[in-house]
């Protein structure tokens, strides 16, 4: 069954929360070779915050949600962007 998440949090976010959120974004933007000056990024970053506000506080669980919302996840996990370059 799906939710819907009503109830979001109009808390201004602590440092605690932005450390979370960050070390998300960092993990993301590793994994998946995501330039941080990119618009994915900022798309990124900005579902991180929306869904950390909607009560998504697990950093596991914040970050599978990230992945299928942009649909960065793979079926063997994140890419390793130099081993999928072919060389030659």
């Amino acid at each position: 069954m799906v939710q819907t998440i009503t109830n979001r949090s109009q808390v201004p976010l602590d440092s605690r929360d932005l450390a979370t959120c960050q070390r998300v974004f960092d993990t993301l933007s590793a994994d998946y070779a995501i330039a941080r000056d990119s618009a994915e990024a900022e798309r990124m970053a900005s579902i991180i915050i929306e869904l950390y506000r909607q009560g998504v506080r697990d950093p596991n669980h914040l970050q599978s949600m990230v992945e299928a919302a942009r649909g960065l996840f793979e079926a063997d996990g994140p890419v390793n962007r130099s081993a999928a370059t072919p060389t030659g």
